[in-house]
C-alpha cells in the first residue's frame, strides 16, 4: 500500500456457495479522491463496500483501509471510516438533533455540537431540527443520513448506492454535498448502478459478476471507445438493430430510445455512415440522421462486458 491509498483490493474473492460476489477483484483508492465502484446489480458492489467495512471477510486476498486490516483491526478504522448503507436506519421517534446525537455517542464523541451544528449547516437541515425523522422527506431523510454518518468527522466516507429512489432535485443537492466535503479533503467511494453518477468521480472500477473490467478515469475509459461510435435514426418505429448489425464494419448495435449507437471496427466513422446509410437506402427504410457521436460510459460498459463474455 503506497502513502497515497486510503483502500486497496489485492485479488479479494469472496464467494457465496457457488458464486463468486468478488472474483480476484483488485483496486486502489487515492486519499481525498471520488472513487466509483460502478456496476448493475449483482455486480459485487455492496460486497465490495461490505469488505472494506470490515464486515464481511475475503475469502481470498488482502484488503487494507488507511493502513489496517478491517477484520482483524476493526477498532482501529471504526473512528475513521463513515458507512451509509443502501438501508440507513434512521430512529423515527427522534428528532433530527437526537438522531445525530445518537450516532456521535456510538462513536464515543462526547463534545460533538460543532461538527453537528456545522452538518447542519451545510446539509440545510438547520429550520428543522426538532422535527421527528419520520415527518421528514425523501430527500432530507438522505441529508441526516449523511450527517449521522460524518458526524464523528471520518477520513473514509463510504456510500453504497446513497441516491437509490431520490427524486432527481435531491440528488442534485446530495451530489453538491459530497463535492463539498470532498474538497475539504475526504475520501469517498461510492457504489452506484448509475453512469451519468459515475462522470462526477475522479476514478472508476467497473464491475461485471465480481471482476473489474476497467479502472480509469471516465474520460479515459470513453477516449478508449473515440472515433468508434456512430448514432443513427431512422423514420422506423424502432431501430432496425438487425440489420444495422449485418453491415460490415459494424462490431455491434444497441438501442437508445429510438435511436441506435453503431460500434464499428476496422473502419472510419466516415466510411461506417456510409455503409449504413446505403444499407438503410437498399432496404427502403428512411434514414433521417447519421453522426459520429462520443461514447458514454454506457458504451464503454456495453463494449467491455461483450469483450469479457
Amino acid at each position: 500500500m503506497t502513502p497515497g491509498d486510503a483502500i486497496r483490493f489485492e485479488s479479494v474473492t469472496k464467494r457465496y456457495g457457488r458464486i463468486a460476489a468478488l472474483d480476484r477483484t483488485s483496486f486502489d483508492v487515492r486519499r481525498g479522491e471520488m472513487f466509483g465502484l460502478i456496476g448493475p446489480d449483482g455486480a459485487g458492489k455492496t460486497t465490495a463496500i461490505r469488505t472494506a467495512c470490515g464486515l464481511i471477510k475475503p475469502d481470498e486476498g488482502r484488503v487494507s483501509v488507511l493502513g489496517h486490516d478491517p477484520v482483524r483491526e476493526h477498532r482501529a478504522i471504526t473512528k475513521a471510516v463513515g458507512y451509509l448503507s443502501q438501508r440507513f436506519s434512521l430512529y423515527g421517534d427522534l428528532t433530527i438533533d437526537e438522531n445525530i446525537a445518537f450516532f456521535a455517542e456510538i462513536h464515543g464523541m462526547r463534545r460533538y455540537q460543532d461538527a453537528r451544528d456545522r452538518l447542519l449547516d451545510m446539509t440545510q437541515l438547520t429550520p428543522f431540527r426538532g422535527r421527528r425523522a419520520d415527518r421528514l422527506s425523501g430527500g432530507m431523510k438522505q441529508k441526516l443520513a449523511l450527517a449521522c454518518t460524518l458526524v464523528h468527522e471520518p477520513e473514509v466516507l463510504l456510500l453504497d448506492e446513497p441516491t437509490t429512489g431520490v427524486d432527481p432535485v435531491s440528488r442534485r443537492e446530495f451530489w453538491k454535498l459530497l463535492s463539498e466535503f470532498l474538497s475539504s479533503g475526504l475520501t469517498i467511494v461510492m457504489a452506484t448502478p448509475y453512469l451519468d453518477e459515475a462522470e462526477r468521480c475522479a476514478r472508476v472500477a467497473l464491475l461485471h459478476e465480481g471482476r473489474v473490467l476497467a479502472l480509469d478515469p471516465p474520460d479515459a475509459l470513453q477516449a478508449a471507445l473515440a472515433e468508434r461510435l456512430i448514432e443513427v435514426t431512422t423514420a422506423a418505429a424502432r431501430p432496425p438493430l438487425d440489420l444495422l448489425a449485418g453491415v460490415a464494419g459494424v462490431e455491434d448495435v444497441q438501442a437508445f430510445g429510438d435511436r441506435a449507437h453503431v460500434r464499428l471496427a476496422g473502419v472510419s466513422q466516415a466510411e461506417g455512415i456510409a455503409r449504413v446509410t446505403a444499407a438503410l437506402d437498399g432496404a427502403g427504410i428512411p434514414i433521417l440522421g447519421a453522426r459520429p457521436i462520443a461514447a458514454s460510459l454506457e458504451d464503454v460498459f456495453i463494449d467491455l462486458v461483450e469483450r469479457a463474455s
